[in-house]
């Protein structure tokens, strides 16, 4: 009887297959982008997607200076923080991070954070997203894929 039952295969650290992606982030629209890269890193493209598991990609964005905003979100959109301590919280527009030292790398990876699961598999998650301003990267001994990000949904 146990050879005509089915069984779920549920995927672990040592069984996932983890690949090199490279996204070229240029004309690219903020939050499109974001997710899709989101969804690479968390491994929902993957047929063997298990929620509870790092089974994702390991993503490279190059050319992150050369993001998009649409519209007014540049100037009206608005990211809080709080340090804790009363009277702590501050704002910061998407032009106001963007102007600072590595601002596109910091822009980018607040936005997927924001998309990723609010648990401890996400920081692992952040883990496998490195962001480049320039068309350069470090990894090339990976020998990472270049995607097409706007071939997936």
């Amino acid at each position: 009887m146990d050879t005509l039952s089915q069984k779920t295969v549920s995927v672990n650290r040592v069984t996932a297959t983890k690949e090199w992606v490279v996204v070229d982030a240029t004309d690219q629209v903020l939050g499109r982008l974001c997710s899709k890269v989101a969804k690479l890193l968390r491994g929902k493209y993957k047929p063997n997607f298990t929620p509870h598991v790092d089974c994702g990609d390991n993503v490279i964005i190059v050319n992150a200076e050369k993001i998009v905003l649409t519209g007014s979100k540049l100037t009206d959109r608005e990211y809080l923080s709080y340090s804790g301590y009363p009277g702590g919280q501050k704002k910061a527009t998407p032009a106001a991070i963007l102007a600072k030292k590595n601002g596109a790398e910091k822009l980018l990876r607040k936005v997927v954070k924001g998309m990723l699961p609010k648990n401890k598999l996400a920081a692992q998650l952040l883990d496998n997203l490195y962001i480049y301003e320039g068309p350069e990267h470090k990894h090339e001994a990976q020998s990472p894929k270049t995607i097409d990000i706007n071939l997936y949904k």
